[in-house]
């Protein structure tokens, strides 16, 4: 499927971006922060998701993988579609969107355009700490896997990402690297169960 296109802007509309690739004109909808961001008439590459029923296809555009996982997260919410998502990204910058979902702050949330109290509510019990602020600091990748499997668990993303920042500072050096990702993860989930 498509993952990104390339291509020069030669135009903005209310709700879409228009991205001139190879003499095909492509109609992108993106949230208006992102799109806004966009120079026109430059080059740029757009990360992108298809939506399609029988009845329509539509393309969907993000500067970068973090605001298209948000759009996805926030598809996953029931009563948000794809066209709703964008509208809630657009009427709320990322931090903020971040901020207020893990400090359940509906009273942020509800004064996004299109959001009322409701989803905002199920927004909160959904994404709350599944989206990782761009304040915190990032783990090593080689443990992002051990992160996926806390998460999978059901523990809070900035939780788990905590837990094996400080379950590392108790491994030993010279370990493998096998027996280092079990110690951590034992280590991890003693810290987040509170033993």
């Amino acid at each position: 499927m498509f993952n990104s296109i390339r291509g020069i802007v030669s135009a903005k509309g209310a709700e879409a971006v228009f991205l001139l690739c190879n003499d095909i004109e492509w109609e992108i909808t993106m949230p208006a922060n992102d799109m806004y961001s966009l120079p026109l008439n430059d080059e740029c590459r757009i990360l992108t998701w298809l939506y399609h029923r029988e009845d329509q296809m539509k393309l969907f555009g993000f500067i970068d993988d973090k605001r298209r996982n948000t759009f996805l997260e926030l598809i996953k919410v029931e009563g948000i579609g794809p066209k709703a998502a964008v509208k809630i990204m657009g009427g709320i910058t990322q931090d903020d969107l971040e901020k207020a979902l893990d400090n359940a702050d509906l009273n942020r949330l509800e004064a996004v355009p299109g959001l009322g109290k409701k989803t905002a509510q199920k927004m909160v019990l959904a994404l709350k700490g599944k989206l990782v602020s761009a304040q915190d600091k990032a783990i090593p990748s080689a443990y992002n896997d051990l992160v996926e499997a806390l998460v999978g668990m059901g523990y809070d993303r900035r939780q788990a990402n905590e837990a094996i920042k400080k379950a590392e500072d108790l491994i030993a050096d010279g370990l493998k690297e096998a027996e280092k990702e079990k110690i951590l993860f034992k280590e991890a989930i003693i810290y987040l169960s509170g033993v």
